[in-house]
């Protein structure tokens, strides 16, 4: 079994750890020289700010105070990426890093009955020890994780762990699952 933790909204989120007045606000960071969005909250994916829109585009929601805007600030995602993975790092032997908010666990070992809590405990300690709140997918293969870890996000009742191993579940995930949104399929792959 595998597990994709995978930190929601990352930019936004390191930004809300030192700034809590952006919680419940539409926030979007922009990239290195403030010219598009590359990270969105949720509030601001709910009005329609697409990723890579271009500043100038939603200039006028800042403006008006819909929106807030902060400038990229990697040097904070990359200390607090490094905070996540040393949780995650410590808690099981294997952690394969990913990209700066994502790390795929190796639960080899781990009781299937026992993962869903395994899930929604660790979910809980990383956002307690660093205010990132992530999601965490567990399932038989990185892909089915990677996908578990996307419905968590969507189903806030799954409390930070969606645990998906039955072949009766996966079955009826992957029949309403967008192909284009799988791990690994691309333009070409998705017409065929």
């Amino acid at each position: 079994m595998y597990a994709l933790v995978d930190c929601n909204n990352f930019f936004v989120s390191c930004e809300r750890v030192f700034q809590p007045q952006l919680e419940g606000k539409a926030v979007v960071v922009l990239s290195n020289n403030d010219g598009c969005v590359v990270a969105r909250s949720n509030e601001s994916k709910a009005m329609g700010i697409k990723m890579g829109t271009p500043f100038f585009k939603v200039k006028h929601l800042v403006d008006s105070g819909a929106l807030q805007v902060r400038s990229s600030n990697y040097a904070l995602y990359g200390d607090l990426s490094s905070r996540v993975m040393s949780i995650l790092s410590d808690t099981v032997p294997g952690i394969e890093i990913y990209s700066i908010d994502e790390a795929f666990l190796d639960l080899s070992g781990y009781p299937i009955e026992r993962l869903a809590e395994f899930g929604r405990e660790l979910s809980r300690i990383v956002k307690r020890n660093t205010g990132i709140p992530v999601s965490i997918g567990i399932s038989p293969t990185k892909t089915l994780a990677k996908i578990a870890s996307k419905l968590c996000k969507k189903y806030p009742k799954l409390q930070g762990a969606c645990l998906m191993y039955r072949d009766e579940d996966i079955a009826k995930v992957l029949s309403t699952y967008p192909i284009e949104d799988v791990w690994g399929i691309g333009r070409k792959h998705t017409k065929r």
